[in-house]
């Protein structure tokens, strides 16, 4: 059967020039029913294999593992590497480069086989696999549900909360169309289960939580933060390189699949030709919100907003995505390989404070660097597996003592270690909530929503697999800059990094050698992406924003309105204006800019079309000659009104900033990213 699987990949291969994951074509262009739910942390999938890639052997470790399965035998037998035709574009995954991913995957077992068997390691390190669950019938839903914060919407014991229910109603009230069809969906599918299963017991009926336009009234919540509306989006003079975060990424989707579905086109996720365009974000100009750049109240809105808005993109694909529960492992509660992110950095942030990326990891970069990035084969090219195994076993006890001897490192071992250490966290750095989302990202039809997408999942993940991801993906760009000497081109990088990213400890997977081989090109492609378009893909979209600003603003409207009824009540004196009233400084085109941690403590400043922010900041250095804070460390910070806190970035005009928010407060101080 294997064999069979194996000619038809080939035979699949010699038309394409390389490997696609298999998708429901009448799904994608079909409508959109059956919810796909970017959740779950604690229900298993159904009883399909699932998708995630797992070592197909033995891994790499410092410490012993005993009991390890057949599977994961260092002597197991080696897959063969299919065999695929070079594509003629330049920017493709050919078969040369494809070579060096099955390599990668050999290297892999084989330093499993040597290194994973040493002396050494702590108590708890054996990796116990948990025999999943088959959910239940709606605990997909119910749980992407809870965690939009939605659970009241299907379950009527929980605690009522008057503060709770109001930003319920607030949030909803912001949503566009697609994003509600979203929500829709999935309480409609709870609700059907419910019933079934509490014998009709009252549940809120769908439409009493949404109100749906008139057929000749046009939905107005997609073309807000954008004067010409739907327009844009279905604009056939866009450029292919402009990238529209005004409109939600599902409203632009849905336009798209309705166009070809009445153009009647059929396309494939994943063409022969897979050139990446080069991307440029629409000009805003309040400025470009990046993660770390906004507070934590105002990031629990866009996290909220930005689990509703990723459903509904593989929703108007078509795309239903199989939840994963994290397996539970016994892991090490100290040292360096195969200890749990939060742990490493828990570690670190005992001895450093506000650490947000582990420091063996940060050393091991700056190491490579040190040593210059311009050895050929670097990353490719992997480490002598005997010497790795013992570096890494002096690595665990005399890092964090600062006994190490460094100058002994190589740039292969080191690169080597580096990838180890990825590869033996205890859940992949993507995690195991979201890696089948990431690799799904490759069915979208379009490579501009491909980014999109991989720009929702990036802000989904929690801080610490961000940071270290941002960290590592900024590092593969270096090492790519000097391409012309280490040979190490963007797909040479990608191929290379896709086991290691998307190989993880601890999760023994029903993956088929088919679904790996298919896989392959996927997880490259998805680690070429995030390379590619990191600058893009850590920022907030604008569309995300004014919903945040609009919830902020409704917060406010109704905790206005319930302060002057009490002081009416009380029979207090005149009421005070509901909205904060704009500074007379502001109405005559001038603004306060506050500075309390300096000399200088404000400064008025005059709005002009073109003042930015940087020239905000430069004008109080030039007037503050004891400001002891490094210029790039310096921010200046949109507070209050319909914000909670925003740290600004050097382009934003001024005078356009206010118009969006006129009641806010101007405060330089030391960036707190």
């Amino acid at each position: 059967m294997i064999a069979a699987g194996m000619r038809n990949l080939s035979r699949h291969c010699r038309r394409t020039g390389h490997y696609t994951v298999q998708q429901n074509q009448s799904a994608q262009h079909g409508d959109r029913s059956g919810p796909s739910t970017i959740n779950s942390a604690t229900k298993a999938t159904s009883t399909d294999p699932p998708t995630v890639l797992a070592h197909p052997r033995s891994q790499p470790s410092c410490s012993p593992k005993p009991g390890s399965s057949p599977r994961h035998s260092p002597n197991s037998r080696s897959r063969p590497r299919p065999p695929c035709q070079r594509c003629n574009s330049q920017d493709s995954l050919d078969e040369l480069e494809m070579d060096d991913y099955w390599k990668e995957v050999e290297n892999i077992t084989r330093s499993g086989g040597e290194a994973g068997r040493g002396e050494g390691g702590g108590e708890g390190e054996i990796q116990e696999e948990e025999q999943q669950k088959i959910p239940e019938e709606g605990e997909q839903e119910e749980a992407w549900l809870t965690e939009a914060g939605l659970a009241r919407l299907f379950d009527d014991s929980l605690a009522a909360d008057q503060d709770q229910e109001e930003d319920n109603a607030v949030f909803l009230s912001t949503l566009t169309r697609s994003q509600v069809a979203a929500v829709e969906r999935r309480v409609t599918s709870l609700q059907q289960t419910l019933l079934r299963r509490r014998n009709r017991q009252h549940v809120p009926d769908v439409r009493d939580i949404f109100r749906h336009p008139e057929k000749d009234e046009e939905p107005s919540k997609p073309k807000e933060g954008n004067e010409n509306g739907q327009q844009d989006v279905t604009s056939a003079a866009e450029a292919e390189t402009e990238l529209n975060v005004e409109v939600a990424f599902s409203e632009q989707a849905l336009t798209y699949r309705d166009n070809q579905q009445r153009l009647k086109v059929t396309t494939s996720p994943n063409s022969p030709d897979d050139k990446l365009p080069n991307f440029k974000l629409l000009r805003d100009k309040t400025g470009q919100t990046r993660i770390g750049d906004l507070s934590p109240l105002d990031m629990k809105k866009v996290r909220r907003l930005v689990l509703v808005e990723s459903t509904a993109l593989f929703d108007t694909a078509g795309i239903d995505l199989k939840a994963h529960k994290a397996v539970k492992v016994k892991t090490k509660e100290s040292g360096l390989f195969g200890v749990p992110l939060a742990t490493l950095l828990d570690q670190d942030q005992r001895r450093a404070a506000g650490t947000k990326v582990p420091f063996i990891l940060q050393r091991l970069i700056s190491h490579i660097e040190e040593e210059g990035l311009d050895t050929e084969g670097l990353l490719r090219i992997p480490g002598a597996a005997i010497r790795v195994k013992s570096l890494c076993q002096e690595l665990e006890s005399l890092f964090h003592d600062g006994a190490f001897q460094w100058e002994q490192l190589k740039q292969h071992d080191a690169a080597s270690l580096l990838k180890l250490l990825i590869r033996e966290l205890p859940h992949p750095l993507l995690t195991v909530k979201y890696l089948n989302a990431f690799i799904a990202v490759n069915k979208l039809p379009t490579k501009k929503q491909q980014l999109q997408a991989l720009n929702l999942l990036v802000l989904l993940l929690p801080e610490a697999n961000r940071d270290t991801l941002k960290a590592l993906v900024e590092f593969f760009q270096r090492v790519i800059d000097h391409q012309g000497k280490n040979k190490m081109t963007l797909n040479n990088v990608s191929v290379v990094m896709a086991p290691n990213i998307f190989m993880f400890k601890g999760f023994r997977s029903k993956v088929t050698e088919q679904q790996e081989f298919s896989m392959a090109t996927s997880t490259a492609n998805i680690v070429r992406l995030l390379i590619r378009y990191q600058n893009l893909l850590w920022t907030i979209p604008k569309f995300i924003m004014t919903q945040v600003r609009h919830q902020n603003m409704e917060s406010h409207r109704k905790q206005n309105k319930e302060r002057a009824v009490r002081k009416l009540l009380k029979k207090i004196t005149t009421d005070k204006p509901s909205d904060k009233a704009v500074p007379e400084e502001s109405s005559q085109g001038f603004i306060r800019v506050q500075a309390p941690q300096f000399s200088k403590v404000s400064m008025a400043v005059q709005l002009t079309g073109e003042l930015q922010a940087a020239d905000v900041l430069t004008r109080f250095l030039s007037q503050d000659s004891s400001v002891a804070v490094k210029p790039e460390e310096l921010c200046l910070y949109e507070i209050g009104g319909n914000i909670k806190e925003r740290c600004l970035d050097g382009e934003t005009y001024m005078k356009d900033l206010f118009q969006l928010n006129p009641t806010a407060e101007w405060v330089i101080r030391a960036a707190q990213r």
